[in-house]
């Protein structure tokens, strides 16, 4: 495997892409400008937020499906590792990142609440796709951010430029609902996997053998990351991931306490409870009844 190349700071990515470097802590880079590269893998020291301009299909960081054919918004978080392996062929990069250091949003709100935003920590595959009307408001954003740095950095610069920063973050949260939406039955679709995944895992051996199955686990099972699996339930359950498998954990419970030649402890560890008590507390907690009291109701 090729080694991973680190990008730690702007001033290196603007010049990887021949850009000139007007603020040490963001920018808007037009990948156009860059020379042709070989396919590679990269780490980045900073927030990324591309603006792809070409078809879908063409995007050299890869999408399952998409809405539209242009105008796809792929963001990536600080460690976060993207692109494909190098097969010797060269791309000429298209589009416009937004890329800024986490140094930029110390003391500020967004520094504060950038973690509330799920979707850097998507894989790139959950991308969001824009229309044309969304993608007019992120170009608008970009280009009062592209103001900003062209006018030179004064005491206000800062504070309208993270301003702005948060302010397409805040319209990227409101379009991810929309496309959670409308992939209604892409959606339903990993619902309905989610929940036959739960069934194979308690009708199996491993919740004795990997305990409770986790968010992150049935994440990876479905080939999607922890937040947009976790973002997708949500809207589509109005639960939480990990109070749906709460929840699914009961139910299963339940039939298992029909059967009374097993015991409550017997019963915990089957479920993958690593001790009975901690699943004798959880059952009244869900439903109101201790397992025996359930059992003796019942």
């Amino acid at each position: 495997m090729e080694n991973v190349m680190r990008i730690d700071t702007i001033g290196q990515y603007n010049a990887l892409n021949n850009n000139e470097t007007l603020h040490p802590l963001v920018n808007i880079v037009d990948l156009s400008k860059a020379d042709k590269r070989p396919n590679r893998r990269s780490n980045y020291g900073f927030y990324a937020v591309f603006l792809k301009e070409i078809k879908c299909g063409d995007l050299h960081y890869g999408c399952n499906y998409y809405d539209y054919e242009e105008g796809t918004l792929v963001f990536v978080g600080p460690g976060q590792v993207i692109g494909v392996e190098n097969n010797g062929e060269l791309y000429q990069p298209k589009g416009q990142a937004l890329v800024f250091h986490p140094d930029l949003l110390k003391g500020t709100s967004l520094g504060r609440h950038i973690t509330d935003y799920n979707f850097f920590s998507y894989e790139v595959h959950e991308a969001l796709h824009l229309s044309e009307s969304e993608r007019k408001i992120i170009y608008d954003c970009y280009e009062k951010i592209r103001y900003e740095l062209h006018r030179g950095i004064d005491k206000h610069s800062k504070t309208l430029i993270v301003s702005n920063i948060e302010l397409l973050l805040n319209y990227c949260v409101r379009f991810y609902d929309r496309q959670f939406i409308t992939r209604e039955n892409v959606n339903k679709g990993i619902l309905q996997k989610f929940e036959e995944l739960l069934n194979e895992y308690f009708g199996s051996d491993k919740p004795r053998e990997l305990g409770l199955p986790s968010v992150s686990f049935c994440a990876d099972q479905l080939n999607l990351s922890a937040n947009y699996f976790g973002d997708l339930i949500k809207k589509e359950t109005g639960k939480s991931a990990q109070e749906y498998i709460q929840l699914k954990t009961m139910d299963v419970a339940k039939e298992k306490i029909f059967d009374t030649s097993k015991s409550v402890s017997e019963i915990a560890y089957e479920l993958g409870f690593k001790y009975p008590q901690h699943f004798t507390r959880s059952f009244k907690q869900h439903v109101g009844y201790t397992p025996n009291e359930y059992r003796m109701l019942n």
